[in-house]
């Protein structure tokens, strides 16, 4: 027997009462019950989001949220920003390459955070900027980005603001209204704690001016249609069929958070986070974050004759813990060890022990077997 563990970023473990929900009877989404669930989850999504704009929600990944906010938001030629430092955040660019659209890239290196100054530096001389985009937890390098400062530049632009927020919400500090954040996009498997399945994305005000001026066809992702289904007959809809049992599943998951309390949960995710990376510096590895290391995941270099993918499935088919390896240009030099949504403290301590065995059972040189697991130990004691 082998009890399984999941400790990449995403997808996350589920929290059993979440769980227990999907296995409920299926319920029509056009009926009243189903629809009053649906109020419940968009009200419940502002508090998360910590925003009072609306928040529309579709049966897809977060790939397909970030695709709806480029469709709905630009035309093709106009210029748009995308400010990235990593995989992700480049993936922004592909979409808006994808449908015509002109792109100035102010990318980061790889583990280094985007540099603000940059991204001023570069609105200020395309004052024609329709949309920046970024992201808050960049997965593929573990670096978390100064969303709030960020915002301060952007505000004070015509451009609309868009943040992948897909895995730091619900993990990471994050404050769509007070940050100037125009458009949030999030992924259900994350922070969220549920099955993948469903994109949620809040909308401003000032995104809403721009939805009217974009010519980039839609049809499913269409927020014109999401808004008007929000308000048909006193009750919130969706255009078309909805994932009711994610939506469900997200209702408990909401009531979770708000249990906790989201500065809680913040917080719980600081700790046990510092706690990891404390454990893999003690074992003298590497980290790769060289800027703001993001607390949804930490990303550490493979020790020197060491295949990072090879230490990823060790760790997976001997241990029974799925981790993750590096993404494109990192894929093999890489590790990365999720610690994000339903998480608890003992878990920094499987993910340290593991890679202290796996390590030392491939060969890797002056790994201490324990000193990571006592440095873990010793940080979540210093916060107890």
């Amino acid at each position: 027997m082998r009890k399984r563990y999941i400790m990449a970023p995403g997808p996350v473990e589920i929290p059993p009462s979440v769980l227990s929900v999907g296995g409920l009877p299926m319920i029509h989404h056009r009926t009243p019950e189903f629809r009053k669930s649906l109020l419940e989850v968009l009200e419940g999504l502002k508090y998360v989001f910590q925003t009072k704009n609306d928040i529309l929600i579709f049966p897809a990944a977060g790939t397909g949220g970030m695709e709806s906010a480029v469709i709905n938001i630009v035309s093709p030629g106009d210029k748009v920003l995308v400010a990235a430092c990593g995989q992700f955040g480049e993936r922004w660019a592909k979409i808006a390459e994808t449908f015509g659209v002109s792109v100035i890239k102010v990318f980061a290196e790889w583990g280094e955070e985007v540099d603000c100054a940059r991204v001023e530096a570069e609105l200020k001389n395309n004052p024609g900027v329709k949309a920046v985009y970024t992201t808050l937890s960049e997965t593929s390098t573990g670096i978390e980005n100064n969303i709030k400062k960020l915002g301060e530049i952007v505000g004070k632009t015509g451009a609309v603001f868009v943040v992948d927020a897909v895995s730091g919400m619900g993990a990471v500090e994050f404050k769509t209204d007070d940050w100037n954040v125009d458009i949030a996009v999030v992924g259900a498997q994350k922070g969220m704690m549920i099955p993948p399945g469903v994109a949620m994305i809040s909308v401003s005000v000032k995104a809403k001016k721009a939805m009217a001026e974009s010519k980039i066809p839609k049809y499913y992702f269409s927020y014109e249609q999401a808004l008007k289904a929000l308000t048909k007959d006193k009750l919130p809809d969706t255009p078309y069929t909805s994932s009711v049992s994610l939506i469900l599943q997200l209702k408990e998951s909401i009531r979770l958070i708000k249990e906790e309390g989201l500065e809680n949960v913040w917080a719980r995710h600081a700790r046990i986070a510092s706690a990891v990376r404390a454990g893999v510096k003690a074992l003298g590895l590497k980290p790769f974050a060289l800027g703001k290391p993001s607390n949804s995941v930490t990303s550490v270099w493979a020790p020197e004759g060491i295949d990072g993918d090879a230490v990823n499935k060790k760790i997976r088919d001997e241990y029974g813990i799925t981790m993750a390896g590096g993404q494109g240009k990192m894929k093999g030099k890489m590790f990365r060890i999720g610690h994000l949504g339903y998480v608890d403290m003992f878990d920094a301590v499987i993910a340290l022990a593991a890679v202290e065995m796996a390590l030392t059972s491939m060969g890797a040189k002056n790994i201490p077997l324990g000193a990571g697991v006592k440095a873990v130990e010793e940080e979540l004691l210093k916060k107890v």
